[in-house]
């Protein structure tokens, strides 16, 4: 009798297990079915490898909100930028072995640059939402590589209330000499309104001069066009002098010493706390900006124009700042899976939201209201992009690291008095010439 019953038992005991799996089989079945992870029945991880540092805590909550709407996708996101070098960073992580799924991109130049690594992403619903010519710099052979983060828009910031009780209109800045004139009474007055100085140039940061500085002054050389940059085997600096100009004016009025100062110390330490009246930088910092002082983000911060003395005067340079790229070396459903989230990223109603509200992107998608805007740097871009008041970005087809390694460097020493300008121009012009042969 007690063999017979350790039979039964036995019996029932795998009775038993094989409804249990029976149950996690019809569960799993439940969730592909459901559409958690259309990409596969397994567990699928997307590493992504950003650079946008402004909204890196609200791109985690954004996954986090994805990974429990999507079962069995994990994604892992690791931001490098700001002061850091992410093409460095990201021909790095590819040496290493440990490829990102998804990655960062520019423009042409970086579309030849990682020819062979860059997933078809045309079939997308992103791709057939972007707006007309934002997929223009990652389109090769009628194949889209990449899709936009967004629109940005860059110029002077300043502090609303310094320009006010110095007696400048900001409407009033539409030229050079405008700003010369506005710079001039507010550094005369930087005592009685708390100043340390007007500007805070970080010429530590080589691509707030070497690339976002100079683009505004390349950009009408090469007709705004970044394709047209990026097939030029010169450069010709024609706006050369109007780029001096203002980088002269930036540096002769700044807190010092400009090769020391960083993003951080810039739009954290000066700009936000009302040490200096004017920063170049773009909406992008508006996040940062309001971190520390919400109030004085949304109700003290405006934009003006860098003027480029003989084309355009009162104009901001907008476009496109990256693309997300899938890295066409993973499996086959880490592909499909990156594509279906970068597709809820833009085009859900919940992904949707936190472009335009978390991550306060001026979206470069259709099936937006803009009128949702409510970060009035991104106001302000747009109202300049709808009324055509734009110079184009060409620094995405710059030949490879020139911007940041060479031009960049380069103004470090010409801020530093260890190159002159000519020199910088005849030196940045035999590099551009050396990289395109």
């Amino acid at each position: 009798m007690r063999l017979k019953n350790k039979f039964s038992v036995a019996f029932i005991m795998l009775m038993i297990v094989g409804l249990v799996l029976a149950g996690c089989g019809g569960s799993n079945d439940d969730k592909n079915k459901s559409g958690g992870n259309e990409a596969s029945g397994d567990d699928v991880t997307l590493d992504i490898f950003q650079f946008k540092v402004e909204f890196k805590d609200q791109f985690e909550d954004l996954a986090k909100k994805y990974e429990a709407s999507h079962d069995g996708v994990k994604i892992n996101i690791t931001t490098v930028g700001g002061g850091e070098d992410y093409g460095a960073s990201l021909r790095s992580k590819f040496a290493s072995g440990e490829e990102p799924a998804i990655y960062n991109i520019g423009g042409p130049q970086d579309v030849e640059d990682w020819t062979g690594k860059l997933a078809d992403l045309t079939d997308t619903k992103a791709a057939s939402a972007a707006l007309e010519g934002t997929l223009d710099g990652v389109t090769e052979d009628g194949k889209a590589l990449g899709l936009p983060f967004n629109q940005e828009g860059y110029g002077f910031l300043y502090n609303k209330e310094v320009f006010e009780k110095a007696g400048i209109n900001p409407d009033d800045i539409t030229s050079l000499d405008a700003l010369e004139k506005a710079v001039k009474t507010l550094d005369s007055k930087k005592d009685e309104l708390g100043l340390q100085a007007v500007f805070a140039l970080p010429g530590k940061e080589t691509w707030v001069t070497g690339l976002h500085l100079s683009n505004t002054f390349l950009s009408p050389e090469f007709n705004e066009n970044v394709a047209d940059a990026y097939k030029a085997d010169t450069v010709d600096f024609k706006y050369g002098d109007a780029f001096k100009t203002i980088l002269d004016l930036q540096n002769k009025y700044s807190v010092q010493p400009t090769v020391s100062l960083d993003y951080s110390q810039q739009v954290e330490e000066l700009f936000s706390l009302g040490k200096v009246a004017i920063i170049q930088q773009g909406n992008w910092v508006y996040g940062s900006i309001a971190d520390i002082d919400e109030e004085f983000a949304s109700n003290n911060v405006g934009m003006i124009p860098i003027p480029v003395k003989g084309f355009k005067e009162d104009a901001l340079p907008v476009g496109v700042p990256m693309y997300w790229a899938v890295n066409s070396n993973k499996d086959e459903k880490v592909v499909k899976a990156a594509k279906e989230f970068l597709d809820w990223m833009y085009t859900s109603d919940e992904g949707k939201d936190a472009v335009i509200n978390d991550f306060k992107f001026i979206p470069a998608y259709e099936g937006y209201d803009a009128s949702k805007l409510t970060d009035p740097l991104a106001k302000t871009v747009y109202e300049y992009a709808e009324q055509g008041k734009t110079i184009g970005w060409v620094f995405m087809g710059y030949p490879t690291g020139w911007g940041q390694e060479s031009l960049g460097v380069n103004i470090q020493k010409y801020l530093s008095d260890n190159m002159t300008w000519d020199e910088l121009i005849k030196e940045t012009k035999a590099d551009w010439e050396a990289d395109r042969k």
